[in-house]
């Protein structure tokens, strides 16, 4: 099973990794607010192009951390969001907000 896993890169990229499921959300989503509110970027990016499956924990990571990001004023943008994540944006109405900064 792949290890999951959130990492800050250079220039306020994030890089989220591995399955994203119950097992892995909860201590995702604390390792995640905790490197956004590290940053010391204008604006940060989430690369999700190293996610490898997702359940929908996976999309309430992402919009748990565009609400971090937005507590401490920085934009964030979403980056190669992968299928079954983007498929379950769409069931849910949620396609056109993680479009957007």
């Amino acid at each position: 099973m792949t290890e999951s896993a959130v990492r800050l890169g250079d220039a306020g990229e994030l890089f989220l990794s591995g399955v994203l499921d119950y097992r892995s959300g909860p201590a995702l989503r604390e390792q995640g607010k905790a490197l956004i509110n590290a940053s010391n970027a204008s604006a940060l990016v989430l690369d999700c192009s190293a996610v490898t499956k997702s359940s929908s924990v996976g999309l309430s990571l992402l919009l748990c951390f565009m609400r971090d990001a937005e507590a401490v004023k920085k934009p964030l943008s979403i980056r190669a969001l992968p299928e079954d994540m983007r498929e379950i944006a769409e069931v849910s109405g949620l396609t056109e907000l993680l479009s957007h900064p």
